[in-house]
C-alpha cells in the first residue's frame, strides 16, 4: 500500500537504531523525502554493541553446553592417544576468535541494514545530530565540530537509545571493570566473573559467562534473580545458575568496585568484599538525550532524561516524534521497531494501530530462555484482573525427555469466565520462538478452547501449550455447543 500526498512530505531520522532504521524504511514506503542521522553506524547499539553481539554470544555458549551435554544422550567424544586408548576431550573456548566472529557479525549485519536504507533512497548522514527548533537537525559531521549539515523536515524522529549506566564508585576502565559494550575486548575467558546486576542483562551474561566455563559470582540486590520477572521462572532461574556452579550473592548492594590491578574487589553496603578477576556492571541504562535539543524544542522529558510518548509514539511537539530505550516506552528492539513503524505511520497520515503494552512479546535470553507476553500470575494475584493460571512442565513433555530437557514449563493465563487467553510464559531452550503462538492468541483475543482445537505437530514442544489450553477448557454450551 501507498500513500500519494499533494505535497512531498520530509521526515529527518536521529539515530539509525532499530526504531529510527524502520522509521526511515516505513517513511520511504509512503513517498517521503527521509534522511537518516546516525553517529556509530546504522543499527545503532543494539546492533553494533548490545543485542546483535551479546545474543551471538549466547548462542556460543549455548553450543558449549549442548556439547557438554551431549553425553546424556548417548553421544560420546572421544581422541585416540598414543597408546590407542580413547582420551575424552575437553571443550575449550576460543574467547578471542568468538568475540571477533560476533562483532563481525554485528557489523555484518549493520552494513546489510545501510544497504537496505539507500536501496530504499534514504538519506545517510554520519555524524552527531541535536535538533534546531521543532523543523530541523544540525549534524556535526568534520572532526571536532568544525564542518555542520543542516536536515530540515515536517516530521523528526528521535531514537537515540541509551547507554549503560555507571557509578563513580564502580568507574568502568575499559580494562577489569567492565560495561556489557568492553566486554568484547577481553582476548581470554575470565577466571572469575563477578557481574552486578541481577536484571535481564546481568542474568544474561553470567549465564553465558558461567556456561562458556568461567567461574561466576553474581551480585543482587534483591531477593531474587531477575526481580520483577514471573516467580517460578526466576526460581527456574536460579536453580539452573546454582547447579552450574554460580554463586549468588542476593539481598546483596555493591557499593565500590576497584581495580587492583591483578583483580577487581568488589566491596558490598554490608561490608562484606568478593574478590574476582573482572567485573561486570549491568545496572542499567541511561537515554542518550542530554544536549541534542530535545529540551529547547519543548519536548517534554521525564527526571531520567526519558522523552514522554504516547501510544503512537508522539512527544508533546506536534511534528516530533521518538521510538526506542530513550523513550518512557518498553525498552525493547522490536518495541523501538514497532514505534519507529507507528510514529511515521501516524505522522503521514497511514493507518495506525496504537501500541499496547499488554501484547508486547519479551524474552530473556538465558540457558533456559523465559518469554512472556500479556497479563502476569501476580497481577493476578494482586486483584488487577481476574484470571486463571495453568502450568505444565516440559519435563513432562515428550519431545522434551527426547532432547533431554528437564528444565522449564508453559504457563498460560486466561480470563475467568470467558476462557480468553490473555499471557502466558514459557521457560525452555527457544521460548522466544515458542512463546508467539500464545502471543497471537493474546493479540487475537482467542479462547483456550479456540487455541486447544489448533493441532500441533506430535511431538512438540509446542504441543504442551495445546495440553496447557486443554486442560483450561471452559464448558459454555451456548457458545460451544453441548
Amino acid at each position: 500500500m501507498s500513500i500519494s500526498f499533494e505535497t512531498t512530505q520530509s521526515v529527518a531520522v536521529l539515530g539509525g537504531g532499530p526504531g529510527g532504521y524502520e522509521a526511515a524504511l516505513a517513511a520511504a514506503q509512503l513517498g517521503a523525502e527521509v534522511t537518516v542521522v546516525e553517529r556509530a553506524g546504522i543499527g545503532g547499539s543494539a546492533v553494533i554493541t548490545d543485542v546483535v553481539p551479546s545474543k551471538s554470544l549466547i548462542a556460543t555458549a549455548d553450543a558449549a553446553v549442548a556439547i557438554a551435554g551431549a553425553g546424556d544422550l548417548g553421544v560420546q567424544l572421544f581422541a585416540k592417544g598414543k597408546d590407542g586408548k580413547p582420551l575424552k576431550p575437553e571443550i575449550a573456548i576460543n574467547l578471542s576468535a568468538v568475540n571477533k566472529r560476533l562483532l563481525t557479525l554485528a557489523r555484518q549485519q549493520s552494513d546489510d541494514m545501510r544497504a537496505a536504507l539507500a536501496e530504499a533512497g534514504v538519506r545517510i548522514i554520519s555524524g552527531h545530530g541535536r535538533l534546531e527548533g521543532d523543523n530541523a537537525v544540525v549534524v556535526s559531521t568534520g572532526p571536532g565540530g568544525t564542518d555542520f549539515d543542516r536536515i530540515e523536515a515536517d516530521t523528526l524522529v528521535v531514537s537515540v537509545g541509551a547507554s549503560p549506566r555507571e557509578l563513580a564508585s564502580a568507574k568502568p576502565d575499559g580494562d577489569r571493570i567492565l560495561t556489557w559494550t568492553q566486554l568484547y575486548n577481553m582476548s581470554a575467558l575470565p577466571e572469575h566473573l563477578i557481574v552486578v546486576g541481577s536484571g535481564v542483562t546481568g542474568a544474561e551474561f553470567a549465564g553465558a559467562y558461567m556456561n562458556l566455563g568461567a567461574k561466576v559470582t553474581l551480585v543482587s540486590s534483591r531477593d531474587q534473580v531477575l526481580p520483577g520477572e514471573d516467580k517460578d521462572a526466576a526460581a527456574v532461574l536460579e536453580r539452573v545458575f546454582k547447579r552450574g556452579g554460580m554463586k549468588l550473592l542476593s539481598k546483596s548492594r555493591a557499593d565500590k568496585v576497584e581495580n587492583t590491578g591483578e583483580g577487581v574487589v568488589v566491596t558490598l553496603s554490608d561490608g562484606r568484599t568478593v574478590e574476582g578477576s573482572h567485573c561486570l556492571m549491568a545496572v542499567g541504562s541511561i537515554p542518550n538525550t542530554r544536549g541534542i535539543g530535545l529540551e529547547e524544542a519543548g519536548v517534554q522529558m521525564t527526571e531520567s532524561g526519558h522523552i514522554q510518548v504516547n501510544r503512537v509514539a508522539r512527544t508533546s511537539v506536534p511534528n516530533i516524534y521518538a521510538a526506542g530505550d530513550c523513550t518512557t516506552f518498553v525498552p525493547l528492539a522490536s518495541v523501538a521497531s514497532m514505534q519507529g513503524r507507528t510514529a511515521v505511520f501516524h505522522a503521514l497520515g497511514d493507518v495506525v494501530i496504537p501500541l499496547e503494552r499488554r501484547r508486547i512479546t519479551s524474552n530473556i535470553f538465558t540457558a533456559p530462555e523465559i518469554a512472556t507476553v500479556g497479563w502476569q500470575e501476580k497481577e493476578i494475584e494482586d486483584g488487577h484482573i481476574n484470571g486463571v493460571v495453568h502450568k505444565l512442565p516440559l519435563a513432562a513433555n515428550p519431545r522434551a525427555k527426547m532432547m533431554g530437557i528437564k528444565d522449564g514449563f508453559v504457563k498460560l493465563i486466561a480470563r475467568e469466565g470467558s476462557g480468553t487467553v490473555i499471557g502466558g510464559v514459557i521457560v525452555g531452550p527457544r521460548a522466544s520462538e515458542l512463546i508467539y503462538p500464545i502471543a497471537i492468541a493474546v493479540e487475537r483475543r482467542l479462547t483456550v478452547d479456540q487455541v486447544s482445537r489448533v493441532f500441533a505437530v506430535y511431538p512438540s514442544l509446542s504441543g504442551s501449550i495445546t495440553d496447557a489450553a486443554r486442560a483450561m477448557h471452559v464448558v459454555d454450551h451456548n457458545v460451544y455447543g453441548g
